[in-house]
């Protein structure tokens, strides 16, 4: 029955060391400094999930890219002898594509005022917008106060109209300052969408914003402008911190309001048209080259150089171009595919739980390799589990806070196992050595430390002596007054002992009635003073028998000092036992110390 309340006690042990370390990482949780590190590590976690699934997928056919790649920025610099080129260009190129009939052409590109050298292309491409009603145009906001740029006023009919909901004011989608179009061309179009992008503490991007609010307005995405042109819907709705476009699409959002995006591949995971060939065939008339890549499909016009500065960091690739980042996000909502995150709530259940299982099979374990292998197993497993989630489901379920609780939980533990068991086998040994009747030392600790104690001597010129001592007339005592009263003698005899004796002296039982003591760098004569004072006290105590009789015992004493009688622990021992027989036969209740 001790046996097992000793194990409950052990588990309630244990189950509370799991429950303060996580207190302690709640209590960890209010530093920013903590904050940041789990966040950041978490995070390239995520990207190394998203590296390794973005091989699996297949970007959306229907999205294709219109890039000035570097070969287009050498094609322009060779043919017009400057960047950026002339709209004139722009309204050209466009016009040639619409022969195709696409569904929409998303420029990631800003017209920011018009071109006064050249008012004639800045009116061609004010035309070509103004009469094709898919394209789409962009706008950005910022912070800048009104002394470096006034902000501006936007027309109402760029404002994202929202049926249901809002959102929070925070850093991500408040803005107070805009980079708006030239007026131009927000006179010509409807199509008006921001580009804004937002990094990570670590300067990636891993997520999109799709909503921002300017004035107290709220203002879409270029992307999300153009998934609802592309889905036929002229508003949404906000709901349980997500963005509902209609029934099979909504946008999830995470703590800070944006959409955590699924990533398709490295650069090139979209079909790329260079600018150049589109120009060349524009100029050769080509329409089966421009229906073949354009028809029927969304073309995002932007820069992917390396040269024009338009390049971002994102998880699957340190250098992708910001178009291809547009339409990624254009593809998350298309196909429904954004990363939802677990809650933090989940995330502290699913770090209990494994903290449980480990805890669980390092108390159920002796073997040491085992444990540590179970651990590396489980960690692993919940890895590929945490993987799988995020491939079937777009789950992102947290890596690094399980592991580190986990980890955590594994070491102290381990370290209360093992230290409970060194407690246990303290205990295990003091029984070993304790008489179980005085509560003194036995027999085999006194050798074993007679002969620690000659070592000392022989080596390092310790000395010390040794007192050993018998009850006189024990034998007739037991006769007269029963062996349980003389258990009892003995008792308070070791008890007399330990309290005349200094605490590096070692009280032992030799045998029966006989008990000695092990003095620690004591010579003969200070050895006889404690004998004399010993033997005195017993001699002046008296002596409680189980039937409450008091009554009176006396010891013969025996001394002998390593060096003065001997050399080795037999010839100490058999010196003090021939002091101990002389004084019984000169009349008991003595000291003797030399014969």
């Amino acid at each position: 029955m001790k046996e097992e309340n000793k194990k409950k006690l052990t588990y309630v042990l244990y189950a509370f060391i799991i429950f303060a370390l996580f207190c302690f990482l709640v209590w960890m949780g209010h530093f920013r400094v903590f904050q940041d590190f789990i966040t950041n590590i978490e995070q390239s976690s995520f990207d190394l999930r998203q590296t390794i699934l973005s091989k699996y997928k297949k970007p959306n056919k229907d999205i294709v890219i219109l890039a000035v790649d570097d070969a287009t920025y050498e094609y322009i610099m060779d043919k017009y002898g400057s960047w950026p080129i002339s709209r004139k260009i722009w309204a050209d190129t466009i016009n040639f594509i619409e022969i195709a009939k696409p569904k929409s052409i998303v420029m990631d590109l800003l017209f920011v005022k018009p071109n006064l050298n050249d008012i004639s292309s800045d009116k061609a491409l004010v035309e070509t917008i103004k009469n094709n009603d898919n394209i789409f145009l962009s706008m950005n906001f910022d912070n800048y106060n009104d002394e470096i740029r006034k902000s501006p006023k936007i027309d109402d009919k760029f404002k994202l109209k929202i049926k249901d909901g809002y959102l929070e004011n925070n850093e991500y989608i408040t803005f107070i300052n805009a980079r708006t179009t030239m007026n131009e061309l927000t006179n010509a179009t409807k199509n008006i969408g921001a580009i804004n992008v937002t990094r990570d503490k670590d300067g990636i991007i891993r997520n999109a914003t799709p909503v921002f609010k300017y004035k107290g307005d709220y203002y879409p995405n270029l992307s999300l402008l153009s998934a609802m042109d592309y889905l036929n819907i002229d508003s949404i709705s906000i709901l349980d911190n997500n963005i509902i476009l209609d029934k099979n699409h909504k946008i999830p959002l995470d703590m800070s309001q944006r959409a955590i995006l699924n990533w398709y591949g490295k650069s090139g995971s979209y079909k790329h048209i260079p600018l150049w060939e589109v120009i060349k065939a524009q100029k050769e008339n080509n329409l089966d080259f421009i229906n073949k890549n354009f028809k029927d499909k969304v073309i995002y016009i932007g820069t992917t150089a390396t040269s024009l500065s338009d390049i971002k960091s994102v998880p699957v690739e340190f250098n992708m171009s910001g178009v291809e980042l547009h339409a990624t996000f254009l593809n998350n909502i298309l196909d429904n595919n954004f990363i939802k995150k677990s809650s933090i709530k989940t995330d502290f259940i699913i770090s209990i739980i494994l903290c449980l299982i480990v805890g669980y099979f390092v108390l159920k374990t002796e073997n040491v390799a085992k444990t540590f292998l179970f651990l590396f197993a489980t960690l692993t497993i919940y890895s590929f589990i945490a993987l799988l989630l995020m491939q079937i489901f777009n789950l992102w379920i947290t890596i690094i806070f399980p592991f580190i609780t986990t980890i955590t939980t594994f070491i102290l533990i381990y370290c209360e196992k093992y230290l409970l068991k060194s407690k246990d086998y303290e205990q295990t040994y003091k029984l070993a050595v304790t008489d179980g009747l005085t509560q003194i030392y036995n027999h085999r600790y006194f050798q074993e430390q007679m002969l620690i104690n000659i070592n000392n001597y022989n080596r390092y010129g310790q000395i010390f002596s040794i007192i050993l001592m018998d009850i006189d007339f024990f034998k007739k005592f037991n006769d007269t007054y029963g062996h349980q009263s003389g258990d009892c003698v003995l008792q308070q005899v070791a008890s007399i002992l330990k309290k005349n004796s200094r605490t590096s002296d070692i009280v032992c039982r030799y045998g029966g009635e006989e008990m000695t003591i092990i003095l620690t760098n004591t010579n003969k004569k200070d050895a006889e003073i404690t004998a004399n004072k010993i033997c005195q006290a017993v001699r002046n105590n008296r002596f409680t028998l189980v039937n409450g009789e008091k009554v009176r015992v006396t010891i013969s004493v025996g001394v002998a000092t390593v060096g003065e009688n001997g050399s080795t622990a037999q010839e100490i021992i058999e010196y003090s036992d021939k002091c101990l027989y002389k004084a019984k036969e000169t009349g008991r209740n003595r000291v003797v110390a030399q014969i």
